[in-house]
């Protein structure tokens, strides 16, 4: 039941964020959708550049998560300081090669996400990219900015600064894409402005948050851990395989596409219809993912090992959402289709696909809750090496099976998707509970390095009370 508990609470406002990030994107691009199709294709190639810049920003903001949840389990306000500095320098290292480099290069990005060419949708696409890529500066402290509140357990705020921002983006779009009440007249870069406005106004409340949270504010008190470089080295380490897994998960899924396009642009257009509602489903299990990551780190922190029982809260859990999730997909299929106003024959594939995706869903909902227990414990190379395995095998089964239409395709789908739960499913088997507590297998150092970090930041902090001297003594040697 706590397991339970803790999962919920701290699931459901990541659910939120992401259904509402979600919605302003559909919203946005609806308001562009006026422009014509050039504008679309141009804010649609510009959304998915901007999926994989995600990607890379998620070494920072995941790793960062996991370190402060652990921190905070082993009750060392110097370890959450030296996991909050190694966030704020990998993202520091990677932001002036994106927004920079991004902004230097924004009119070869264009062509060749455009497939070559200078037409309009290029110089579109340019023009967006002329301020979102700058704009990632933003972007990326707002992602690392909600990582560490939700590594110190606080969930709520970033899901009221996404609403705020998004919020902000809604009434933005119309004023600076179609130049109403006197605003200038900017079109697809209206919709870029827009957006970094919104996420501005996020981030300049989201400093605010971390300034009154309680835990950060010791954490400022404290002396660091190691220094600046070795904590972002440890960042980089602990954060690069779950970027490493989104972005073969992002390139899976754009490579599929292109299968799905040997089918013809109808299946395109029903395929894409099917995934958007899906992805209301989707955002569930990860919402569960974060919750599974954040709860493992911050009990291995507190040096429990409860991976097994928490492990399987989160499966039950998960694929309860999963399978609901498919019986509404199932009956609602027609009405999903209809809400889009897809024509007749989209309309019959996508229903045929939506109603084939039950097994996929349930088996999705199982592997992202249980990867959620590996991140937070440290073992995150092994689930990025099996996700790179299960696509691999999904992109052939996907060709050979395409001659079976989109149901073929969702059957590559489920078999690859039953591989992966089934590596993974054999490693959380082999977990083991050692009699004093620590992990026994998978990587057994997560939990006893926190542990040891946070011992030691607690000898540390008892060796630097007493006179003034040796104070300024220990705080030099920290830094």
């Amino acid at each position: 039941m706590g397991h339970r508990r803790q999962l919920v609470s701290l699931a459901y406002p990541v659910y939120f964020e992401l259904l509402a990030s979600v919605a302003a994107g559909i919203i946005n691009m609806l308001w562009v959708a006026r422009l014509g199709g050039a504008s679309v294709a141009a804010v649609a190639v510009a959304t998915n550049v901007e999926n994989l810049l995600l990607g890379v920003i998620l070494m920072a903001g995941s790793g960062t998560t996991v370190l402060v949840a652990r921190a905070r389990g082993a009750g060392d306000p110097g370890a959450v300081r030296t996991a909050v500095r190694g966030g704020w320098a990998l993202c520091a290292l990677i932001t002036p090669v994106v927004a920079v480099g991004g902004y230097a290069f924004r009119e070869p990005l264009a062509r060749l996400v455009l497939g070559g060419g200078d037409g309009p949708a290029t110089a579109l696409a340019a023009g967006y990219f002329a301020i979102s890529l700058p704009g990632a500066a933003v972007f990326f402290a707002t992602n690392l900015l909600d990582g560490i509140l939700k590594g110190a357990g606080d969930t709520r705020t970033p899901m009221r600064l996404a609403f705020l921002a998004n919020g902000i983006v809604l009434v933005l779009d119309p004023l600076l894409i179609n130049g109403l009440f006197g605003l200038p007249e900017l079109g697809v870069q209206g919709a870029a402005l827009a957006t970094v406005v919104g996420r501005s106004a996020a981030l300049a409340c989201g400093f605010v948050a971390l300034r009154r949270n309680g835990l950060l504010r010791r954490a400022r008190a404290a002396l660091p851990g190691a220094s600046r470089l070795a904590a972002l080295r440890r960042t980089a380490a602990t954060g690069l395989p779950m970027s490493a897994d989104f972005v073969v998960r992002m390139a899976g899924a754009l490579a599929l596409v292109a299968v799905v396009a040997r089918l013809g642009v109808t299946a395109v257009a029903a395929y894409g219809i099917a995934t958007k509602a899906m992805y209301v489903a989707t955002m569930a299990f990860y919402a569960v993912h974060q919750a599974a990551s954040i709860h493992t780190a911050h009990l291995l922190g507190a040096g429990r090992d409860e991976r097994r029982p928490a492990g399987r809260t989160a499966l039950a859990l998960s694929a309860a959402v999963g399978t609901l999730a498919a019986a509404l997909l199932l009956l609602l299929a027609p009405w999903i289709m209809r809400a889009f106003g897809a024509g007749p024959e989209v309309a019959r594939q996508g229903v045929l696909f939506l109603r084939c995706l039950g097994p996929y869903l349930i088996l999705l909902a199982c592997f992202i809750a249980l990867g959620g227990v590996f991140e937070g414990s440290g073992d995150s190379p092994r689930l990025a090496r099996i996700t790179a395995a299960g696509v691999s095998v999904q992109l052939p089964l996907a060709y050979a099976l395409s001659g079976l239409g989109l149901p073929g395709v969702c059957l590559a789908m489920g078999l690859a998707m039953a591989l992966q739960c089934g590596a993974l499913g054999l490693l959380f088997l082999r977990m083991r509970t050692e009699p004093n507590g620590q992990e026994g297998s998978v990587e057994g150092a997560s939990g006893r390095e926190a542990s040891d970090e946070g011992a030691r930041g607690r000898r540390r902090a008892g060796r630097c009370r007493g006179s003034t001297e040796r104070a300024a003594a220990c705080g030099a040697a920290a830094r």
